[in-house]
């Protein structure tokens, strides 16, 4: 009887870390944001094709003076056929916030309706960054906002992704995989936004996720701030949804309020 009961409130455990989102507050501080302002930014990754239309993050957007939303990749499954559940919930979305932007994950990818998928998007009037840039712009407030094509399947194109940027302007790398910054060691982006590893899915106590594709077991870049060289910063939001198998272990599915200021 006591293995049962563990039993049900271990899966219970592991569906309450799956299904509830929360929302991981990060705040950014860099002397290229003017005194009394700030850009909040929404990063949302790994979707994974999950349903989100009858959840409270739409509601949440809505509510919380949201800047930007940034999709940093994986928004579909490499296995997805039926894309109508995602397309309701960025229909939603975009008329919410118009500044939504995106960038390819290895899921889409692997996806053999990808290029429909990514011209619905476009079609949709999000923000395309696969290999390019664009300024924003709030109150006077100017910040770049870069993207690359997936790094993890060889798409990234470093070059197109910062071509014209000026660099006395805060600038925003979206890349799905952290793997960026392995391969691209000297990017000059103030911030990096990246998606991918989930967390690791199961994270155990002092030693954090267990394995992330591209970087194997006990990943060293798996979760949340990390300070780089030159003031430069790496964040790694782990997601809303999953992959292989529907299990999150002290790692709940999450979004990220991402608050840059002086």
């Amino acid at each position: 009887m006591k293995k049962i009961l563990v039993l049900i409130i271990l899966c219970s455990y592991i569906y309450y870390q799956v299904t509830d989102i929360k929302v991981n507050k990060v705040n950014i501080y860099s002397n290229k944001i003017s005194n009394d302002s700030s850009i909040r930014i929404l990063q949302i990754s790994d979707i994974h094709n999950r349903n989100l239309n009858n959840t409270s993050l739409l509601h949440y957007i809505k509510e919380s003076n949201i800047d930007m939303v940034v999709l940093t990749g994986d928004v579909i499954d490499a296995t997805t056929e039926d894309f109508e559940s995602i397309y309701s919930f960025l229909d939603s979305l975009i008329s919410i916030n118009p500044n939504v932007y995106f960038v390819s994950g290895n899921h889409e990818w692997r996806n053999s309706n990808k290029n429909e998928f990514i011209d619905s998007l476009r079609d949709k009037k999000l923000i395309d960054l696969n290999n390019s840039n664009e300024v924003f712009e709030k109150n006077n407030i100017k910040i770049n906002v870069s993207g690359i094509d997936d790094p993890y399947t060889n798409h990234e194109n470093t070059y197109s992704a910062f071509k014209n940027i000026d660099n006395k302007y805060f600038t925003i790398l979206l890349s799905h995989s952290p793997n960026v910054i392995i391969k691209h060691k000297n990017i000059s982006s103030d911030l990096i936004l990246c998606g991918h590893t989930h967390g690791g899915q199961i994270r155990l106590p002092l030693i954090g996720g267990l394995i992330a594709p591209g970087q194997g077991i006990f990943p060293e870049y798996d979760k949340g701030l990390y300070n780089l060289d030159d003031n430069r910063k790496l964040y790694i939001d782990s997601g809303v949804g999953t992959s292989t198998l529907p299990i999150r272990f002290l790692n709940k599915s999450q979004i990220s309020l991402i608050v840059v200021q002086n």
